[in-house]
């Protein structure tokens, strides 16, 4: 699995490679045919400039996409929203990435910009 960490608007200060991420690739893998983003990878993000006392966990995975064409923003949403959607219906990959500490999952189509999906 590759790793690749996405420039967010709040610090960031170490990136690594997600757990189970096998399990989140095949999800990915298989939700675009040869139209529409293709995946990439997952990243774990551990936000170190949000307090251990906090109520809150301080992580958060990313899926990485990329598109051969810029898309037009229409298809840009429906793909966030394809994705996102299949990973809040696999209650599995859900309730394991609340176990693992996830507080939150984005979708990135590139380094400068991600979408939150919850």
């Amino acid at each position: 699995m590759r790793l690749l960490c996405v420039l967010a608007l709040l610090p960031i200060a170490a990136c690594v490679q997600s757990a189970r991420a096998e399990n989140i690739d095949l999800l990915m893998s298989a939700l675009f045919t040869s139209e529409g983003p293709t995946y990439i990878g997952a990243s774990s993000i551990s936000r170190e400039d949000i307090p251990e006392a906090a109520n809150y966990e301080r992580k958060y995975l990313i899926v990485d996409f990329r598109f051969n064409n810029a898309p037009p923003a229409p298809h840009l949403q429906s793909s966030i929203h394809t994705i996102c959607m299949a990973m809040i219906r696999d209650r599995d990959l859900m309730q394991r990435l609340t176990q693992q500490g996830y507080d939150m999952v984005a979708v990135a189509f590139d380094r400068r910009s991600q979408y939150d999906c919850l």
